[in-house]
């Protein structure tokens, strides 16, 4: 009988499915020494949130969580209560995989804006600020924008200005979902400071997980008086890591020597490198611009379960075929070069 071929070791599914990388795993080994105090009072979380200053400046308020979800919902019911609305993608992680969990932590309404290569403008925002004063209207307090987007796609600075500018013009506030930020100020050539708060941004759910980090994301305010019961929120989400040394030494290692951008750089230029490869198949059309770590792309009906066969992946939109190719940090040529042998098998028919 043939032998089954082989599985590849890494996928293009998603970077939630890399491993961890090796300067973050020693980092946790270095902490798992001794006895510490418990839910954050301890040297390593300390010397983290010291490294997130270092990158963002002084005068910000950081709290470690799990998971973005966690750090979503949180961000936004610090920023709101039950009557306020909040203005997204229709493609946005909040309003599409986080299982309805924003709406029933925060009681608010959100509201779904149609996209542009994955992003939401400031004409689409503006349409939808309405009602205000109204006591039988939802109030918009929030616009959140993912960055880079769930279409693979980056804001220009000068997008997310425009929509702070907005924001804070009518009392209301920005708030990034950052899952993969770092891959973002990598492709703009930004320090994570340049793509956040010298923008406007007010909030921040700053993601490890996706960059390498095992596990634990970082929410950032940029204005502290908007963190002001935040320790109680986190508590009531059950977001507080009572061994929160070993997320801080996760985050300090990422902001050290560079190991944010360094990893960042690779799944993006992987992404790039992929890109050129699949673009050489008259089948395959990618569908957006590849400004990230991801490739989006339209395949044939038939090709999907066939590449399926060695590699998973997501399909991002079911009716036209697209289907959405991630790279990661440990991403190399060679991975690019073997799937693309098989998509362009796959999609011969």
């Amino acid at each position: 009988m043939p032998q089954e071929s082989k599985q590849p070791t890494r996928s293009f599914a998603s970077d939630n499915n890399a491993g961890v990388h090796p300067e973050i795993l020693d980092a946790i080994a270095r902490a798992n020494q001794g006895h510490v105090v418990a839910y954050g009072d301890d040297p390593y979380t300390r010397s983290a949130l010291a490294k997130f200053e270092e990158h963002f400046g002084p005068g910000i308020d950081v709290f470690f969580t799990f998971n973005g979800t966690g750090a979503n919902v949180l961000s936004l019911q610090a920023l709101n209560r039950p009557f306020h609305a909040v203005l997204c993608s229709e493609y946005a992680h909040i309003y599409t995989d986080e299982c309805g969990a924003p709406e029933k932590h925060t009681g608010c309404k959100l509201i779904p804006l149609p996209h542009q290569d994955g992003k939401i403008t400031l004409d689409s925002v503006r349409h939808a600020y309405h009602g205000i004063g109204d006591q039988h209207h939802v109030q918009v307090r929030v616009v959140s924008i993912t960055q880079s987007t769930e279409m693979g796609t980056v804001y220009r600075p000068e997008e997310i200005q425009a929509l702070a500018g907005f924001a804070h013009e009518n009392n209301m506030f920005l708030h990034v979902d950052g899952a993969r930020l770092a891959n973002a100020a990598a492709s703009l050539g930004q320090t994570l400071r340049q793509a956040t708060r010298d923008l406007g941004v007010d909030v921040l759910s700053f993601g490890g997980t996706k960059n390498g980090i095992m596990g634990g994301e970082a929410v950032v305010f940029f204005n502290r008086a908007l963190s002001a019961d935040f320790l109680y929120l986190r508590k009531q989400g059950m977001q507080l890591a009572s061994k929160m040394r070993f997320i801080a030494a996760q985050f300090e290692a990422l902001l050290t020597n560079d190991l944010w951008r360094r990893s960042a750089e690779r799944a993006n230029s992987m992404a790039r490198v992929l890109e050129a490869e699949v673009r050489k198949i008259p089948q395959v059309r990618v569908v957006w611009k590849v400004e990230a770590n991801g490739v989006f792309a339209q395949i044939p009906r038939h090709a999907i379960a066939k590449i399926k066969e060695r590699y998973f992946f997501y399909s991002w939109i079911e009716e036209e075929c697209i289907v959405r190719w991630m790279c990661s940090f440990d991403t190399t040529e060679e991975d690019v070069r073997d799937f693309v042998q098989v998509v362009t098998e796959a999609v011969k028919g």
